[in-house]
């Protein structure tokens, strides 16, 4: 077949080549995902030395954790938003909200700013984490790995990276405005990806499946009170009993609302909450007793495990989204079974005085959460994937309420600072030991719910469902019962139309049935 030959300008035939818009993207994802993770640390405590007599510094610790129940809120509503505004205009915002909260930071007096700023990042932040997502969904399939590998590695970091500008500074203001010169590059980088998107002229279709909206948006509630749960627990004289009581609640909500939907959507939900249960309230108390006060090397002595685990959760990643359809079914289980084993050496090499031991829970942890992650999103729809995405960020408060639990019960009654420090220690291998087992029991849940029938909504096939070429054949799954959670469904070859065959003409080469080629061009 003849190929008709590029009519368009230079600078847009140049720009329409696969990778420039994925190399734009990737950038994005290694800058903005962690920026967007870092909020989630409450560090005010950590410069309460320098707090203003005049200010109400409970108050102020309170609204300071505002920025995580923001963030669980704008997750699911930022890709019901898309609905209307496509991925690239809304990164801009998102990013936009973040400098706007870095701005207004510097000027932040009073409780009620502080909870304005907080409130305005963790919102910029969940549709920074949402849209990066739903942006590298239907793109080169590296992206959706890179995502995944960067998203563990964010939430493993969060507690350092929110710690590092910290260090000897002279103004409590420095905790609602950590790194305003990388929102600065991500959110240039954001524009740069703007502009090339209307230079390519290519809006972005309907990111969700077909029924995933009502879905998506039935979990706001749920999430909203949890978020107040959480929030009333720091504003009242809240025993340690009443607030584990209260986080296992909220875990079993979290699984009940994870089990909605059919087989694999169900494993995809339960892997995401375990993740984010663990991942980032475990690595925030590693963080916590590795301090250079309570004897270990400080944060300068952990950034080379950080990396090490950074790089292989990255790599592993790219590798499951790239290589591992063949075994995918059991990448999931085996991913969280690797962080079960970080959890285990927790408890056998923390405390540490050298840091690079640290590299072995921080690798199992990291590696292990980033090929669940990937695991389970190559086999949902992108409503399914932010759907347990809004789960996995839930549990992330839901996590820290229940450690935050059982430091206080350690915590009761110390009289000095060496009871103090072993009072920290003492809760952080507690928690090590019920989220491990935590983590088992969600395993074992996954694999009894995958094996009960369930049907899962067809997800759209054809011309929009991602790139192709004239004359390639489409496998479209036929409509099967849930029970093959792999989602190895039966498939029936089907030819694809390639839309814009043209050179961008905006007229598909093959008009639909029952549609002129005058009218086709509105497609």
């Amino acid at each position: 077949m003849a190929v008709p030959p590029d009519t368009r300008p230079p600078l847009q035939a140049r720009l329409s080549r696969p990778w420039s818009l994925d190399i734009l993207l990737g950038l994005l994802i290694v800058t903005s995902l962690p920026l967007a993770v870092v909020a989630v640390p409450n560090t005010l405590s950590v410069v309460a030395g320098l707090l203003p007599d005049d200010l109400d510094q409970a108050g102020l610790m309170r609204t300071h954790g505002l920025a995580l129940p923001a963030l669980m809120l704008a997750v699911p509503l930022a890709v019901a938003l898309m609905r209307r505004v496509p991925a690239a205009p809304l990164l801009v915002g998102a990013l936009a909200l973040v400098a706007l909260s870095d701005a207004a930071g510097g000027y932040a007096a009073s409780e009620l700013v502080v909870g304005v700023v907080r409130v305005l990042r963790g919102a910029g932040s969940g549709a920074v984490i949402a849209v990066t997502l739903a942006a590298a969904w239907h793109r080169a399939p590296v992206l959706r790995g890179l995502w995944a590998g960067v998203f563990a590695l964010s939430l493993l970091t969060a507690q350092a990276l929110a710690l590092w500008p910290l260090d000897e500074v002279t103004s409590w203001r420095v905790t609602l405005q950590p790194y305003p010169l990388v929102t600065g590059i991500a959110l240039a980088l954001a524009a740069v990806h703007l502009v090339v998107w209307l230079v390519l002229g290519r809006p972005d279709g309907d990111p969700l499946e077909n029924g995933e909206l009502k879905r998506l948006l039935l979990a706001v509630a749920p999430v909203a009170v949890v978020a107040a749960a959480a929030v009333s627990t720091a504003s009242a004289g809240w025993r340690s009993g009443a607030v584990v009581l209260l986080a296992a609640l909220a875990v079993a909500g979290l699984l009940a609302l994870a089990s909605i939907g059919g087989a694999v959507r169900r494993v995809s939900a339960y892997t995401m909450v375990a993740v984010g249960v663990v991942l980032l309230p475990s690595a925030a108390q590693i963080t916590l007793v590795e301090m250079g006060g309570l004897g270990g090397p400080g944060l300068r002595g952990l950034w080379v495990p950080y990396a090490v685990a950074g790089v292989l959760a990255i790599a592993a990643a790219v590798a499951v989204r790239l290589l591992g359809r063949g075994g995918r079914r059991w990448l999931a289980p085996l991913g969280l079974l690797a962080v079960v084993g970080g959890l285990c050496s927790v408890r056998l090499v923390v405390p540490s005085a050298d840091g690079m031991v640290l590299a072995v829970p921080f690798t199992l942890l990291a590696v292990g959460a980033a090929v669940a992650i990937t695991a389970v999103l190559q086999d949902v729809g992108l409503g399914a994937a932010v759907y347990g995405l809004t789960l996995c960020c839930t549990g992330v408060l839901t996590g820290f309420l229940l450690g935050a639990g059982v430091q206080m019960a350690m915590l009761d009654g110390v009289r000095s600072p060496q009871e103090l420090v072993d009072g920290f220690v003492g809760a952080l291998h507690w928690w090590a030991l019920i989220s491990g087992f935590l983590v088992v029991a969600i395993i074992v849940l996954a694999s009894l719910m995958a094996r009960r029938p369930g049907k899962e909504p067809a997800v759209p096939q054809g011309p929009c469902a991602g790139p192709s070429e004239p004359g390639d054949v489409l496998l479209v799954s036929a409509p099967v019962d849930d029970d093959r959670a792999d989602g190895d469904a039966p498939q029936v070859a089907a030819p694809v139309v390639k839309w814009g065959a043209f050179g961008g003409a905006g007229k598909p080469a093959v008009p639909p049935p029952g549609q002129s080629p005058e009218d086709a061009g509105s497609g």
